[in-house]
This record gives structure tokens, sequence and C-alpha cells, in this order.
């Protein structure tokens, strides 16, 4: 049998042991915020800090090319990035104006920030250029939790949870490839899984609503 081939048992040793360290904390990672996650009102902060910032926003950046009253999103964001406390990823910029004529009468930019445990929310009075920004950090645990689940992460983070996802399924395969080998030791594992497994479906069967 393939499975039992010498070379074939060598590598999947070789990669059962490299890939179950190189995972180590990683697999911690997700243990224990798996534990946070399923026990929120005992691990996350139920008054959140928020922090209420006041800005000036240069009256050139409440226009361009588009129209007086049209900002220019990607310089809004460079400026806030650089003169604010925001962070996270930026949403889209929504815009309400009430013209007259060439007057305006009222106007207000508003967007959200997004990341890991946090939140702010920016609005900006055309009208007198003054931005007000509210951010609301939820604490290091809400931030361990947004990044298991990938919350608000970032698509570099969402990758390596992907890959975290699939050199973890290989590290089982491998695990089983090394007992196929070994008869009698494979079939008590066959054993346990079953029970296991039969377990976790009768507990899902009379626990889940």
């Amino acid at each position: 049998m393939v499975l039992k081939n010498k070379v074939v048992q060598q590598w999947a040793r070789r990669l059962h042991i490299y890939i179950s360290m190189a995972l180590l904390l990683v697999v911690l990672f997700f243990a224990i915020t798996g534990i946070t996650l399923n026990r929120p009102h005992l691990f996350v902060s139920q008054s959140p800090d928020v922090i209420e910032q006041q800005l000036s926003i240069p009256t050139a950046l409440l226009g361009s090319e588009k129209g007086r009253f049209v900002p220019d999103r990607s310089a809004l964001i460079t400026y806030l990035a650089k003169h604010s406390n925001v962070s996270g990823t930026p949403s889209a910029i929504d815009i309400f104006t009430d013209i007259d004529g060439d007057e305006l009468l009222e106007g207000e930019i508003s967007l959200d920030y997004k990341g890991p445990g946090y939140n702010a929310t920016v609005f900006i009075d055309m009208t007198t250029a003054k931005a007000t920004i509210e951010s609301t950090h939820y604490g290091v645990i809400a931030v361990l939790n947004d990044l298991h689940k990938g919350r608000n992460s970032g698509e570099v983070w969402r990758w390596f949870i992907d890959i975290s996802a699939l050199l973890m399924v290989l590290f089982v395969l491998t695990g089983v490839c090394l007992l196929i080998p070994k008869k009698k030791t494979f079939q008590t594992g066959m054993k346990w899984m079953g029970l296991g497994s039969v377990i976790s479906l009768l507990i899902y069967i009379f626990s889940v609503p």
C-alpha cells in the first residue's frame, strides 16, 4: 500500500513534526480565542474606551474635479490618516448637501473606519470645515476575537487564516498516515474517532435548538 511506503512515511513524519511546531502558537491562539468568543460576557469589556476628537479640514479637500462640493476621497483619507487618531479600513464616503445656486446651505460628509476590536465614525460639517471623530476601542480580547473571525482584519490576515487552516488539515492527514502501518494503534484510533464523532453529534442533536 502506498501509504505504508517507507519514503511516504518519512515525509509524513517530517511534515507532521514541522507543521505542528510551525502552527504551535497559531493553534493555541485559535483555541484560546475560541473560548473567549464562546464566553464573551466573561472576557469582553462592557465599557469600551471612546475618544472624541475635533479637527479642522482644509476647504480644498471638500471639493474636487468632480464638483465644488464633491470631496476627493483619497486626499481626504490621506489627510485624516496624517492628522487624526483614526486607524483601520475606511468606508465609502456619504455626502449630503443642500445647495442654493452656488451657495452651500448645509452639507455633511460621513465615513466609518473599522478594524479588529475598533471602529470610528467621522462627520465633517462642510459649512465650517470642522470634523468630529469618535473612535471606540473595545479592548485586547475584542481585538483577538475579531482576528479569530477574520473580521475587519484585511485581506492579508484572511489569507493567513486560510493557509493556517490548510496546514492544520495537512497536519491531521499526516498523523493518520503515520498511524496506518501500526495496525493495532490505527484501529484503536479509529474507534476513538468514531466515539468522538458520535458524542459530538449527540451533543448537537440534544443541545442545539
